[in-house]
């Protein structure tokens, strides 16, 4: 059995710090170290204590989360885990600090919550295990799309899964696609509220049109649908005017919004005129519905170990047959575009 890991505790709330050391604490694997009730003596601690992984607190006094996150990735570069609350402004701040370089966030729990925190110990395990090099924000140096011109769509629909990592994965992916790109279908885990910010985010930063999904949405060339966090799974429907589809379901894998979910109905509404992808991601969510997918004729690929945050979804998705090609993360816009332009004889 490896050694626990070690864990910082940073929150100017004393409530706050304990509620999360208890809930660390219940897991054998983790061992809280130490608690800091602002920068200067989280600074101060992790000097002193040296830990895995860091839990940080995004509005602080005398610096807030995301100043002390800037100055960590540069001169300390460590997992730091966000913890935020669940608002549009916490929202925002938290989805910046993924830019920055967190490891993953979590959502602050609110008044009678049955599990706070959710699978906070998993994760502090997960950043604590992860050989990732945490760096700049992939957003700093990018390559412009395709013009439209340039880009001659064909018939297919793209669906991409993500979870840990993924807030910088599909920006670098996104970025790559033109105004007029396949329609886009993405499930990527995170908590409610967040993903109606994160989808303004990537509208701001990306060629082509992203929102949240909503239930009935026309899949259409230049907009990517974005599943929205909380209650409800992504599916889409319809062989003659396919549309996304919010359905109640039970959390799948774990989760809900599900990544097999997506995929197994783009399996079956698609078939070949599809693309599967796969990015970084704690677990297995999505593996098996890429295979259907595969099995069904489409192009599938994976993001590979090395760009990876946590190779544990592209992992067993390789294991499993799933992934047809596992590219570096760079790569991976570029190869969709390839595999879902028009042909010169017609579209595919």
């Amino acid at each position: 059995m490896s050694a626990p890991a070690r864990v910082l505790v940073v929150d100017d709330s004393p409530t706050m710090r304990g509620l999360i050391t208890a809930v660390l604490s219940s897991d054998p694997e983790v061992n809280v170290i130490g608690q800091a009730g602002d920068a200067l003596e989280a600074r101060e601690a992790i000097k002193r204590l040296n830990p895995d992984v860091v839990t940080l607190d995004i509005e602080m006094p005398n610096m807030n989360g995301l100043d002390f996150l800037e100055k960590i990735m540069t001169l300390r570069p460590m997992p730091v885990i966000m913890v935020s609350t669940m608002t549009h402004r916490g929202a925002e701040a938290t989805l910046a600090a993924l830019e920055i370089g967190a490891f993953d966030c979590v959502g602050k729990p609110g008044p009678g919550e049955p599990r706070p925190f959710g699978d906070l110990a998993e994760k502090v395990k997960a950043a604590a295990r992860t050989q990732c090099q945490f760096s700049q924000p992939v957003t700093a140096a990018v390559a412009p799309p395709p013009s439209v011109a340039d880009f001659r769509v064909g018939r297919k629909i793209v669906a991409i899964g993500s979870s840990t990592g993924g807030v910088e994965a599909l920006i670098a992916v996104l970025q790559k696609f033109p105004a007029n790109c396949p329609p886009t279908v993405i499930t990527q885990h995170m908590p409610p509220t967040f993903t109606k910010s994160f989808a303004e985010r990537l509208n701001r930063l990306c060629a082509p049109v992203v929102q949240e999904a909503t239930d009935g949405a026309r899949l259409e060339i230049g907009k990517i649908y974005l599943a929205p966090g909380g209650e409800r799974h992504l599916q889409v429907s319809g062989a003659s005017a396919p549309c996304c589809r919010l359905v109640d379901r039970a959390p799948v894998n774990g989760h809900r919004p599900s990544v097999d979910v997506l995929f197994d109905s783009v399996a079956e509404l698609a078939g070949r005129n599809a693309v599967g992808v796969i990015l970084t991601g704690m677990g297995r969510d999505g593996a098996a519905g890429l295979l259907k997918m595969r099995h069904a004729g489409a192009r599938t690929l994976g993001q590979n170990e090395k760009t990876c945050v946590v190779y544990g979804m592209p992992r067993v998705a390789h294991e499993l047959g799933a992934v047809e090609q596992q590219l570096p993360l760079s790569a991976i816009g570029e190869e969709i575009l390839k595999m879902t332009a028009a042909r010169k004889e017609g579209t595919e």
